[in-house]
């Protein structure tokens, strides 16, 4: 580490963009979804709503990869900063008095421009720990441990800060306020972003993004169920549980209901951030073979289904909104997150310790294609099963898309099966 401090230096300046990048865009996410929803739109169109921001991700993780091996790793952090700075100027144009289909025609095209801003600062950030981290004792996985594990303490954060500019500022002035602090970081960050970053080579393909290595295919296939399991209910089914559960239907109904919604997200999301960053201690990564660790990958995915497959239970048992109901999808839905967390840290950490430096960008922009093409699945499937069958089908979908991610790590193999994990 002290022999690269001025690539350490630039690292640190491209994770704090990316924090004030997530800050703003979990705020967005509840204002969206809480805004749209006091104007009686429905789960199926509130998931439509989100819909274009997933798919953008998809096609942006695959060319991210490309651009950022060709042109350089700090040239993707200032287009998706600049984009998503555009994107929140396009969002505050929404005239109330359109037809509801061109209302959500237009916030899916403004969403999707923010899916894209969101994947080419991710890929910037996760690619730079490939480059920068240290080679021993365990260094790559506690540095992505903490990288992603911050990223979503901060994007918790967002969460409750949108609910909260909901209902004080409103959401015109909420989205100028944010595009106004993200188009100042993005200024700072263009006059003072230090050396030490790939500039790109020509030479690059965009041929290149299609790994070869089973490993990194298979861990994109459990890639997408495991961010499915997780949307499904995440994106629109609980919001919405909650709402009804918690607001009287009057104003202040509302506002009491957006802040404790803003309440419950934000503690989920840095709860989640806080077990991904302990990770690393918690599988005593710096000591164990990277054998041991790909199996891990399997037994915490089948941990992990058993949690939603109980609170589907739950949900058939009540025969409708209970408190008992609602105190028990607050604590499984915990559970869920911490859980959740340590499969996600160990993904984070193998897509890059089965690539190599040279494909780095590549490998992980085909991995996060699959991170967004689980999180397009679970949010088209959240609206869809809530609105047909309620909590029950959306919690026993998400175990079943549990079950389908560990069947794919249980494909995993050790390629040093004898070195410990880098």
């Amino acid at each position: 580490m002290s022999g690269r401090p001025e690539g350490l230096s630039a690292y640190v300046a491209v994770t704090a963009a990316y924090w004030a990048f997530m800050l703003t865009d979990g705020a967005l996410r509840m204002l969206v979804l809480l805004h749209f929803h006091t104007l009686g739109f429905t789960p199926i169109q509130l998931a439509y709503l989100f819909v274009f921001y997933e798919i953008a991700g998809m096609v942006t993780n695959l060319c991210a990869g490309w651009i950022a091996a060709r042109f350089g790793l700090t040239s993707t952090l200032y287009a998706g900063l600049g984009l998503q700075v555009v994107a929140l100027i396009a969002l505050a144009q929404l005239d109330p008095g359109w037809a509801v289909g061109l209302s959500v025609a237009y916030v899916m095209v403004v969403q999707g421009a923010s899916g894209v801003a969101k994947d080419l600062a991710k890929m910037s950030s996760k690619s730079a720990v490939k480059l920068l981290a240290p080679t021993e004792q365990g260094g790559l996985f506690r540095w992505v441990a903490i990288l992603t594990g911050s990223k979503n303490a901060v994007k918790g954060l967002g969460f409750l800060m949108g609910a909260a500019l909901l209902a004080s500022l409103g959401f015109v002035w909420s989205v100028l306020a944010m595009a106004a602090v993200l188009a100042a970081i993005l200024i700072a960050v263009l006059i003072a972003m230090p050396p030490g970053l790939p500039k790109g080579r020509k030479g690059a393909k965009f041929s290149e993004v299609f790994s070869k290595s089973a490993n990194v295919n298979w861990l994109s296939a459990a890639r997408v169920f495991l961010f499915g399991a997780r949307d499904v209910w995440f994106v629109v089914g609980i919001p919405i549980y909650f709402y009804a559960v918690l607001s009287d239907g009057t104003t202040e109904g509302n506002r009491a209901a957006f802040f404790l919604m803003g309440s419950f997200m934000a503690v989920w999301i840095i709860l989640y951030g806080a077990v991904q960053a302990a990770a690393p201690r918690l599988l005593r990564a710096a000591t164990r073979p990277e054998a041991e660790l790909i199996g891990a990958a399997r037994g915490w995915a089948l941990l992990l289904f058993l949690v939603p497959a109980a609170l589907a239970a739950a949900a058939l048992a009540a025969p409708g909104p209970a408190p008992w109901l609602t105190a028990t999808l607050v604590a499984g839905l915990l559970a869920f997150g911490a859980v959740f967390a340590v499969n996600s840290s160990l993904h984070s950490y193998l897509i890059l310790a089965f690539t190599k430096a040279e494909r780095v960008t590549m490998d992980v922009g085909f991995y996060y294609m699959a991170n967004a093409g689980g999180r397009l699945l679970g949010t088209v499937l959240s609206g869809l099963t809530y609105q047909a069958g309620g909590l029950a089908l959306m919690l026993g979908t998400a175990a079943a898309m549990v079950a389908l991610s560990a069947l794919a790590s249980g494909r995993l193999r050790a390629e040093h099966p004898q070195v410990t994990p880098a």
